[in-house]
Order: structure tokens, then sequence, then C-alpha cells
């Protein structure tokens, strides 16, 4: 009970007023009733008050509660004196305060005859109505907006976002030129009309409204705009448009070359995203531009279920599922490149034909990520590198390097840090490391990402220095980035701790070890050359030539090609 009468206290405590400093003139500010929230306007901002203005002996000068009538300025364009300015600025909505000003952000010494003597310190009793914010959206003038209700939320739309508008254009004589009451739909980065309404847009919030003031630049220009032969728009015509956003769907460039966008018409729940491996519960629909519609896949009763990354989906719905949250539904764009590219590929209800773009409208059920390395303990962890390990192992077989690469990427990421193992255990992953390593090496050879390769060779001399396999494969990459000392030194090294590998030996039939500088500069010259003539020529020439300098400066060997098991 007592809890019960303490809150009740508090509840109906009184506020108590209380003064401030504002700045550092002499701007006193005593607040008799605090404002809402924590907002304050900005410069540029049309404010509304009700004031009353005393001297202090407490004659009155102005009060706008005597006129009935708010008194409305913009903050910040010396409509008023300087110490409106900057009290005006420091109060919220619906606040209540006295402010003592100075005669330096006052009237100073001439004062204000015949109501305002020289030198005289003024109050002023203000309450904040409520205010609009006035915005200069170009910085030029040509593009001013006053916002008339906040939107919701902090996001605002981008230029590859689906905005609906609603909005009416006018003259400055009122005279309506164009409106859309239902609502109108456009790509930002497309526009819609004229310039300005594009531009507007990308500074408002959900439910956002707005008037928005437009000068000819950003309207129609000294054109003007016709319908048939009626001038609708005089040339060189100031708009009035009232503006209000009504909603906007994102679109996301999931490859960052716009070649999978993803437009979300539902957003999700939370937070969590599936990673790779993720059990995918999903249903869509997958049309062609034509909407032809080839497959369906699912529904709320039977979700379509698979792994993602595992080549189960085309590469593009399984990157652009990845990206979505429980429950969201999107519309997703998949260009050739990550669909069925130039191949004809018959689905389930119709043929995809070649160079195929493929629109799919899916939904994210449900998923269950693949557990993290940070969820799991040390036995976990090396069985599941194990697991990584082999699947990468099948996927290198297959000639698919990439995703191998993947794979032994994510197997050593498993067992990185080995401060938990214990000895034995860190004997194992050590051993696991370095064949994740070398193998990742391999696939970034046929990758022809050579320094990625000659990177991931260093990872494992650094704990296996005498490791004959990582020095050969590194002098490999060095080879073709033409750092022919360093694929000497390593062919060296190899050859001291192994000098009866016939592998390493075979590298040496050609003579590179004695070539002078001068001439190994060259050579790696003419490999680049080469490489140029070939990848870009596509000459059969080249071709040949570059495999027999290539297999002469460090002989081709399978044994040394193929992976760790």
């Amino acid at each position: 009970m007592k809890m019960a009468a303490d809150s009740q206290v508090a509840k109906t405590k009184e506020f108590v007023p209380y003064t401030k400093e504002i700045g550092h003139q002499g701007l006193k500010k005593l607040i008799l009733r605090e404002g809402e929230s924590w907002q304050t306007p900005f410069s540029g901002d049309e404010v509304e008050v009700h004031y009353t203005g005393t001297l202090l002996d407490g004659t009155r000068f102005d009060s706008s509660l005597d006129r009935g009538t708010p008194f409305r300025f913009k903050l910040g364009q010396g409509q008023v004196i300087k110490g409106w300015e900057q009290g005006i600025a420091s109060m919220k909505k619906g606040e209540k305060a006295i402010f003592t000003i100075p005669p330096e952000l006052g009237y100073g010494e001439s004062g204000s005859p015949p109501v305002i003597p020289p030198n005289a310190t003024l109050q002023f009793e203000v309450e904040m109505l409520s205010w609009a914010t006035v915005r200069d959206v170009c910085k030029d003038g040509g593009l001013l907006k006053k916002t008339v209700r906040d939107g919701e939320r902090w996001a605002y739309p981008k230029d590859a976002d689906e905005v609906l508008v609603r909005y009416e254009a006018r003259l400055e004589d009122e005279t309506v030129v164009s409106r859309s009451s239902e609502g109108v739909e456009f790509y930002v980065k497309d526009g819609y009309l004229f310039p300005a309404l594009s531009a507007a847009v990308k500074t408002m919030r959900k439910d956002e409204k707005a008037i928005l003031t437009v000068k000819p630049q950003y309207a129609f220009g000294e054109r003007g705009f016709k319908v048939g032969n009626k001038v609708t728009v005089p040339p060189n015509s100031t708009l009035i448009v009232d503006v209000e956003l009504v909603s906007w769907k994102n679109v996301v460039d999931i490859t960052d070359d716009k070649k999978v966008l993803k437009k979300i018409l539902k957003e999700g729940e939370g937070y969590e995203r599936p990673n790779e491996g993720a059990f995918l519960k999903v249903k869509y629909t997958g049309k062609l531009e034509n909407e032809t519609v080839f497959e369906r896949k699912g529904s709320d009763e039977e979700p379509f279920e698979f792994i993602a990354s595992e080549e189960q989906v085309i590469d593009g719905l399984d990157r652009a599922v990845m990206t979505m949250k429980k429950g969201e539904i999107a519309i997703v764009t998949i260009l050739p490149e990550y669909g069925y590219k130039d191949t004809k590929t018959q689905r389930d209800l119709a043929v995809v034909p070649p160079d195929s773009t493929l629109i799919y409208e899916i939904e994210l059920i449900s998923f269950i990520k693949e557990k993290e390395s940070w969820d799991m303990d040390t036995a976990e962890k090396i069985e599941a590198a194990g697991k990584k390990k082999e699947d990468g192992n099948a996927l290198f077989k297959a000639g698919k390097y990439l995703r191998a690469s993947k794979k032994y990427d994510k197997a050593a990421k498993y067992i990185e840090y080995d401060n938990a193992f214990s000895e034995d255990q860190k004997s194992q992953t050590k051993a696991l490391k370095v064949t994740c390593n070398l193998n990742n090496a391999a696939c970034n050879l046929k990758l022809k990402e050579y320094r990625e390769a000659a990177k991931l060779c260093s990872k494992v001399l650094e704990v296996d220095s005498k490791n004959v396999k990582a020095l050969y494969r590194r002098a490999q990459a060095y080879i073709e980035t033409a750092d022919l000392d360093q694929a000497e030194s390593d062919i060296k090294k190899a050859l001291e701790i192994d000098p009866n590998n016939r592998c390493v030996k075979s590298s040496m039939s050609f003579p590179v070890m004695p070539l002078k500088f001068s001439f190994r500069t060259l050579l790696g010259i003419l490999c680049r050359v080469l490489r140029v003539f070939v990848f870009h020529k596509r000459s059969w020439f080249g071709s040949f030539v570059w495999k027999n300098v290539q297999s002469m400066v460090l002989g081709e060997s399978t044994h040394f090609c193929r992976i760790g098991m």
C-alpha cells in the first residue's frame, strides 16, 4: 500500500519552474511549463507562438493574446530580435517560458520608440504552439519543403526504391494543374512529372505530409507544360505542391551490380537472417518478363525446403533469400548471369529461354540457421570443420572451385582460435588447418586468384615451414604474378627439404635458377604480355606459347594439383 501511495504522490507532484541561461550573452529563461518530447525548431522553420512582452517595471508593450492571433515567423531569418532567435530555438512544442533579454540581444541603445526606451531589458512570456520545418532541399532556394505532418520512423527512400505518393500541384494563383488523390507509384531514380517530386520524396519519411514551393528550374522550366494544344503550366511558372509519402518499397541491390534486385513487399520479423548452410522453408512463383509462369514451389501448408548456398536453387535466388527475414515477402528480379545464363532450361510449368531475366515473388516462411562456431564446444568445432573439408573435397573434384573455396574457408574459421582446445585437439586442428588452407590455395590457383593462393600458402608455412606442397603452390602463384625471385626461392627451399621430389624437380626443366636478373625480368614481362594476348585476344597460338613457357618455368604436376584428403 505504501508503494502505491508513493506512486500517487509522484504522479500528482507539481512541476517546479526553474531558470537556465541560454548562450553566454546574458539571456535567461524561466521555464514555467515543460514541453513535449525532445525536439526543438531549426533555423528556417516556421514557428507559431503566443507571447506577451513587458519592461522590467511590468509595463506591457505588446501581446499576441490581445490580438487573438498567434505570431508566426521564420526562425534564423532575422525577422525578430536576437534574443528571440536564440530563445525560441531552445523551446519544445507546448513549452511555456519567460525570457529575460538584455539590451544587446533586444533593441540596444536606440530602443523602439515610443514603447521601448533605449538600453531596455525586456521580458517575454512565450508559449510554443507549433512549428513547421522548412527545408531548402537543393540548397539553392529552388525547392523549399515545409513539413506539415511528421512521418513515422527514421528511414528515407533511396534512389532504387519504389514510392507511393499522393499529390496536388497548383500554380501560384491556386489553379490546379495535376493531382493524384489515389496515389501514384514510381521509382525514385526515375522520377515523376517534374524533377522536384523525386528530390523532395528522398527527404521524407513514411506518412509525412509537406508543402513544396517549386521554382521553374525544378518544375517545367522555360517550356512550361502542355496537354495537347492546351497550356496547363505557363513557361517559368512556380508551383505549389501538396505531397504525402504514403509508403515505399525498399529495393536492395543484392549483388552490387544491379543484376539481382530485391523489392520488399512486406517487412519480415526481427533482425535475424539466414546464414550459409541454413535450412530454409519458402514459397515462391517464378515468372518471365512476359508474365509466363515457369515454376511454383511451396505453399503455407507444405513449404519448399532447401539448404542455403548448396546450389539447390539458382544463384540469384540463393543470394536474395539470405538477405531476407522471417515472414518477409519480396519481388526478386534476376538477370541471366545469376539465373540460367545462356542455357535453354525446362522447368515445371514452362521452358525458360536462353538469356532470360527471371522475376520471383518469394516469401521466407521460416529458417533454422546453421550453428555458428561461437555456439559450439571444441569437439563440435572440430567435427564441423572436418565436415566442411569433406564437402569442399567433393566440390573440388566436381570442378566447383569457388564453392569449394568457401567450404575450406569456413572449415578453417571453425578452428582458427585454439586457446580452448586440449593438446590432442590442437594437434588435430593444426593438421586440419594445414589441409584446408592448402586445398583452398589449390582452389584459388584454379580460380586465377593468385595473390590469395600465395597468402593461404604463407599461412600454412607459418605453422609448417617445411611443407613442400605449400612452397610449390606458392611458387606457382608467384610465377603467375611474375614474382620470379620469390618463386625461385620457394623452389630452392622445397628441393632442400625433399631433393628427390620429382614434382619439384620437374619445375627445374627450364634453367630458371641461374638466370640473370635482367633475363628473369624479361621473362616476367613476356609472361604478362602472353597472358594479356591469350585472355584478351583468345589466340590459339598465344595459348600454345604461354602453356609451353609456363611448363618450362614451373613444370605441371598432377601430384601437386591434387588436394589433401
